[in-house]
C-alpha cells in the first residue's frame, strides 16, 4: 500500500521545517551537519589521505554520468563548456606538478580524470555542439583565472621546489576552487535543471566536501600546528584551507536542494537563488 496523499513523512516535515528557517538558521543548521559528518568520517577513517582519494573518485564517476549524458542523449543542453575548460585547465597543471613533484595514485587519478573532461570538451566544442547554447555560459573565463593566477604568485608553498611548480601548484588550487561557477552561472540562466548535470554538480559537491574534510581534520588533530606544515607557511596552508572551505561552501546550497528533491523522487526544476 502507498502512502496516502496528504500525509506527510519525517523527512518531508524535517526538509519543511528547514524551509521555513531564516537564512541565520539554515547556516547554523548547514555547520552543525557538516561537524557531525567531520566527527563521523573522523571516526571510520584512519588514513586522511583517503580522503583524497575518495574525492577525486567521486569527481571521475561525476565526469562519467557526464560521459553518459553526451553518448546516449546525444546532447550537451545544460552543461557548462567554460566549466569543463576551467577543470580540464587544474587538472592538466596539477598532474605536471605531479610528475615534477613526485608520482602518486594521485597522479593516476588526475590523469583518468583529465582524460574524460578532455572528450566532454571535445564533444560540446565539436560533436555536439548545436545543442550546446553559448549565450547561457556566459561567465567569462578571465574573470576567474586572472585572480586565481595573482594569488598564485602572492601566495605558494615555500618548499624545497623550482619557483614556478610552486605557483602553478598553488594556481590549480585557486582555480579548483571556483572552476564549478560558470556551471552554476549557466543554470541560473537556464532557470532550469538537466538531471544529469545535477548528478554532476553533485558529485562535485561531495568530492569538495571530502577534500575540506581532510584539511579540517588535520588541523583539529595538531591543534593549528598543521598551519606552519614542512615550512611551507601560515599563509600557503591557510589560503588552501580557504580555497577548500569556499568551494564547498559554493555548492553546499545546490547540494541540499539536490538531496532534498532525489529524496522525494522529484527533479530539481531550477537552480534556487541563494546558490
Amino acid at each position: 500500500m502507498g502512502r496516502r496523499r496528504g500525509t506527510r513523512g519525517p523527512v518531508n516535515v524535517l526538509f519543511g521545517w528547514v524551509r521555513r528557517q531564516s537564512v541565520r538558521v539554515k547556516v547554523f543548521l548547514g555547520a552543525v551537519a557538516a561537524i557531525l559528518a567531520l566527527v563521523a568520517l573522523k571516526n571510520l577513517v584512519n588514513d586522511y589521505n583517503h580522503f583524497f582519494i575518495a574525492a577525486e573518485a567521486v569527481h571521475a564517476a561525476g565526469i562519467l554520468v557526464l560521459i553518459y549524458k553526451l553518448t546516449t542523449k546525444k546532447t550537451c543542453s545544460g552543461l557548462s563548456l567554460k566549466s569543463q575548460e576551467l577543470t580540464a585547465t587544474f587538472l592538466a597543471v596539477r598532474l605536471y606538478c605531479s610528475f615534477m613533484i613526485t608520482m602518486n595514485i594521485h597522479t593516476v587519478l588526475d590523469f583518468a580524470t583529465l582524460v574524460p573532461t578532455l572528450w566532454v570538451i571535445y564533444m560540446i566544442r565539436f560533436r555536439l555542439k548545436s545543442s550546446y547554447i553559448k549565450e547561457l555560459d556566459s561567465m567569462p573565463r578571465y574573470y576567474l583565472v586572472v585572480p586565481c593566477a595573482v594569488l598564485a604568485i602572492l601566495i605558494h608553498p615555500l618548499v624545497d621546489l623550482f619557483q614556478f611548480n610552486r605557483i602553478f601548484w598553488a594556481f590549480c588550487v585557486y582555480l579548483e576552487s571556483v572552476s564549478v561557477l560558470p556551471q552554476l552561472r549557466l543554470m541560473q540562466n537556464a532557470k532550469m535543471i538537466e538531471p544529469f548535470t545535477a548528478h554532476y554538480v553533485f558529485a562535485l559537491g561531495v568530492s569538495r566536501f571530502l577534500g575540506c574534510a581532510h584539511w579540517i581534520i588535520r588541523l583539529i588533530e595538531t591543534r593549528g600546528y598543521f598551519l606552519a606544515y614542512m615550512g611551507t607557511g601560515f599563509l600557503w596552508i591557510s589560503a588552501l584551507l580557504l580555497s577548500e572551505i569556499v568551494q564547498t561552501f559554493i555548492l553546499a546550497d545546490f547540494c541540499y536542494y539536490y538531496v532534498k528533491s532525489s529524496m522525494f523522487g522529484q527533479l530539481l526544476p531550477r537552480l534556487p537563488s541563494a546558490v
